[in-house]
């Protein structure tokens, strides 16, 4: 990751530099595609994952990130975020800057590959997913926000209507897999585990150019 502000290097393979805004939830992961791929004309800023507990804050957190990229002199500006519940605005403001972003619908989506999802079996409509971030930011991110542990008759409230967590993995962790294992049980919920790996996150980082 390059200096804020400061294009790519783009001596190792003569492509202009990207910038990308991202999810903070996704920084591991691009991180380890961009390492792997060579990616080096990829400059990544990364917004606060925080924002997923607020999804109408992200398309102003994006747009106002895209003004940055703009003002950094980057010409090519790339948006590592799905919809994220944001109702079609996030969208609208990647239309406004003529911006792309990654296709689909939320992050659970295009790990397990946005076309698979999308065929995904009709049980799969009432379950609740893990990624490696909030598998291991599962007690930051739903349990404390929520305040289960204060109240756990929420649990059933807020998770009643979900038959299974499902653990879609992207790089294999044997403490990982515990804290997934550990928070279907604490919501009461079957546990599955899926190896997804990287998904159309790949796919979407190495056709930048």
């Amino acid at each position: 990751m390059t200096q804020p502000g400061k294009p790519a290097n783009l001596s190792i393979h003569n492509k202009a530099p990207v910038r990308v805004i991202a999810c903070g939830a996704l920084a591991r992961e691009i991180l380890a595609i961009n390492e792997t791929n060579g990616l080096a004309h990829i400059d990544l800023t990364c917004l606060a994952a925080s924002l997923h507990n607020h999804p109408d804050k992200i398309p102003a957190a994006v747009e106002a990130a895209i003004l940055e990229a703009q003002a950094d002199g980057f010409e090519h500006i790339y948006i590592a975020y799905a919809d994220c519940g944001t109702g079609g605005l996030l969208d609208a403001v990647c239309q406004k800057y003529n911006v792309e972003r990654i296709a689909g619908p939320h992050c659970y989506s295009f790990f397990w590959g946005n076309e698979a999802f999308a065929a995904r079996d009709e049980d799969d409509i009432y379950t609740f997913f893990l990624t490696d971030f909030l598998a291991r930011q599962f007690r930051a991110f739903i349990v404390e926000p929520l305040k289960l542990e204060q109240h756990p008759e929420l649990i059933e409230m807020m998770f009643g209507r979900y038959n299974k967590l499902v653990y879609l993995v992207q790089e294999p962790n044997a403490e990982l897999d515990k804290r997934a294992e550990d928070a279907a049980r604490f919501l009461g919920l079957e546990y599955e585990r899926r190896e997804t790996g990287y998904g159309d996150l790949t796919t979407a980082m190495t056709r930048l150019h």
